[in-house]
């Protein structure tokens, strides 16, 4: 009966060492994910948990951490100039689908780096990460297979020391 139906008693020291470790993971997720959208820097994860406490986040045991990683994104950028970092993706399109298709996802993109149209048309540009899986689905069916979608880095962040003048 106690090992079909019982609980696991988890002595209080265990279960704010495991709330802690979360606490940790969520804040190595948001710094992984985000940069300050004015120098395009990542921020450090030593900074992000302290923005999470200032902010009286609670991690909730029962959710994964990267649900909840990206509700603190939200939260914090209420308090903070915080950002995801962008994606950079090249398209490659048929010519025949390739200008109606770029109206489509003109407004998914932020910023178009390159394009060049001989044969068929390429696009690299930089995106909003939480429209990834819609532009890959508008290109898949608007071109039935024909499309290419390329990921060039998950996240376009400035690396290495800052130039002061």
């Amino acid at each position: 009966q106690i090992l079909a139906k019982g609980e696991l008693q988890v002595s209080d020291k265990e279960r704010h060492t495991q709330l802690e470790q979360m606490f940790r993971d969520i804040a190595t997720i948001v710094a992984d994910k985000c940069v300050n959208p004015e120098t395009k820097r990542p921020y450090t994860v030593i900074l992000i948990e302290r923005a999470m406490k200032d902010i009286h986040y609670s991690v909730k045991p029962h959710k994964s951490t990267k649900q909840q990683a990206l509700e603190v994104i939200r939260q914090l950028k209420e308090t903070m100039q915080i950002e995801r970092a962008h994606m950079r993706l090249r398209f490659i399109l048929p010519a025949k689908e390739g200008k109606k298709l770029k109206e489509k996802l003109k407004p998914l993109i932020k910023v178009i780096e390159n394009e060049e149209f001989h044969e068929q048309l390429e696009i690299v540009c930089l995106i909003d990460p939480g429209c990834f899986r819609e532009i890959d689905e508008l290109i898949r069916s608007e071109t039935k297979g024909k499309g290419t979608l390329e990921v060039l880095s998950l996240k376009d962040v400035e690396e290495g020391d800052e130039k002061l003048e």
